[in-house]
């Protein structure tokens, strides 16, 4: 019964919120907006088969959806409705998207599960997140202090992009990584905190980054500085030809501890 009275409630404010949306003339803009998103989802997402999918089996574009009815409520003026379709918004759709945010259009969640979106987020056009990102704030501070991200912006599954930070166009942000600086314009960013990667001396760019191979700072530190440690290794077993046995057997007790060690950091020890 909790459940069909919590439906019945969504529905009612769902209808009352169009009713005052075509009210205001706001209803033509918020509908285009809408069509923008199924289609982004059309675009983005091989699983999505047609647009009655797309309609019917994203709780992302759910969770959009009611929020662009949020939204115009919320910039209408319209007390405490805004912040309930929120809350009913979060509680179908495990998404939760504060009705002050700025969206724009073609706006993308994939999966859903976990997003959370601050009051004074604002979004461009054309972005995708996946689940369990977090555009928040750093502390209760008024006024600006969530993030902004500009068009084309990818954003990876459990990523956390903090403070009133800009994410530049076409940039996308690795899988876990936590952003608290500005990212520049087409560029990939990983790691804790953040930062954009590079793949021989080159950076990466949002347009040609390998997405199932992205380059990892720290492991590639270590093994630069293991492959030096060898090289040392090597020039000391030549310059003392008698301890040549003993440095040998160090040699292997410490290939296998480095076995482990990158193990984990390719994944096997997670």
């Amino acid at each position: 019964m909790g459940f069909l009275k919590k439906a019945g409630a969504a529905l009612t404010a769902t209808a009352v919120s169009y009713l005052w949306l075509n009210r205001q003339g706001e209803l033509g803009r918020t509908l285009e907006s809408i069509k923008r998103d199924v289609s982004a989802i059309q675009e983005r997402d091989p699983a999505a088969a047609n647009m009655v999918e797309a309609l019917t089996c994203y709780a992302g574009l759910h969770a959009v959806i009611m929020h662009r009815v949020a939204h115009h409520l919320y910039r209408q003026g319209l007390p405490v409705m805004p912040r309930i379709i929120s809350q009913i918004n979060r509680f179908f759709t495990g998404i939760e998207i504060h009705p002050a945010a700025r969206i724009g259009e073609g706006f993308f969640i994939d999966h859903g599960a976990g997003v959370v979106v601050g009051e004074t987020t604002e979004v461009g056009d054309n972005v995708t997140i996946y689940q369990g990102v977090t555009l928040g704030g750093t502390g209760k501070e008024t006024g600006k202090r969530h993030p902004t991200l500009k068009d084309n912006v990818t954003i990876g599954a459990g990523a956390k992009v903090l403070g009133s930070v800009t994410v530049g166009q076409n940039a996308k942000i690795g899988a876990g990584t936590i952003v608290i600086q500005n990212v520049p314009d087409n560029s990939t960013v990983v790691g804790n905190p953040g930062r954009p990667v590079r793949e021989r001396g080159r950076k990466v760019g949002a347009a040609d980054v390998d997405w199932t191979h992205l380059p990892d700072p720290v492991a590639d530190a270590m093994q630069s500085l293991v492959r030096r440690v060898v090289e040392m290794e090597n020039e000391f077993k030549a310059a003392f030809p008698e301890k040549r046995e003993e440095i040998e057997k160090a040699q292997k007790d410490g290939e296998r501890e480095l076995d482990k060690i990158f193990e984990y950091y390719h994944g096997t020890g997670i």
